[in-house]
């Protein structure tokens, strides 16, 4: 995934999985995914754990890259930007680092990623309206280094991004899923 935050030239992201998760940390990341403002303590109390095994846990798993900081998510609906689309772009492959410096230019670039297969760059994007996303996907189209692109509106949003089913999937289903969550489907492999 490119990082659009950050001011240096596109590179991939790697995250060091030193060893395993444990059922106790899968516990913590679901406890943490279904209320990311917990406190530690409050987090400790919840699962019965000690505050210094939580917070030693969310260190190595933040330090190995497996948990990314925390940041507020904003929802672009709120900021009068209910359209969102998917853009690809076929690039001029030695242009890459230009196209990635000129897309994290756009405040409409919401993500960019760089997917195996015939393109080259995905990118979400949102805007105000159709007019307006018009505008957002020619302001994308003529960024140095992209040759075409395709634009799709996306009208809604059926499953959004999650983490907890793949959690309580790695727990083989004996870990503490979210009393939210809905019972998998899918059955257990012989």
């Amino acid at each position: 995934m490119v990082n659009l935050t950050s001011p240096e030239p596109f590179q991939p992201r790697r995250v060091i999985r030193t060893q395993q998760l444990d059922r106790t940390d899968r516990r913590i990341l679901l406890a943490l995914d279904e209320d990311p403002r917990a406190p530690i303590m409050v987090l400790a109390q919840r699962l019965g754990l000690a505050r210094g095994t939580v917070q030693s846990r969310l260190e190595r798993m933040a330090a190995s890259g497996v948990l990314r900081a925390s940041s507020t998510r904003v929802h672009p609906e709120g900021l009068g930007r209910g359209v969102l689309a998917e853009v690809s772009a076929e690039l001029d492959q030695s242009h890459i680092n230009e196209a990635v410096a000129a897309l994290r230019r756009i405040p409409e670039v919401l993500e960019c990623l760089a997917p195996a297969g015939d393109t080259d760059l995905l990118i979400r994007a949102v805007a105000t309206s159709p007019d307006d996303l018009y505008r957002v996907s020619e302001e994308i189209r003529l960024c140095p280094g992209i040759r075409r692109t395709s634009t799709r509106m996306i009208l809604r949003t059926v499953i959004p991004y999650r983490t907890t089913a793949l959690l309580e999937a790695e727990d083989g289903g004996d870990g503490a899923p979210s009393p939210a969550a809905p019972a998998p489907r899918r059955r257990p492999l012989p």
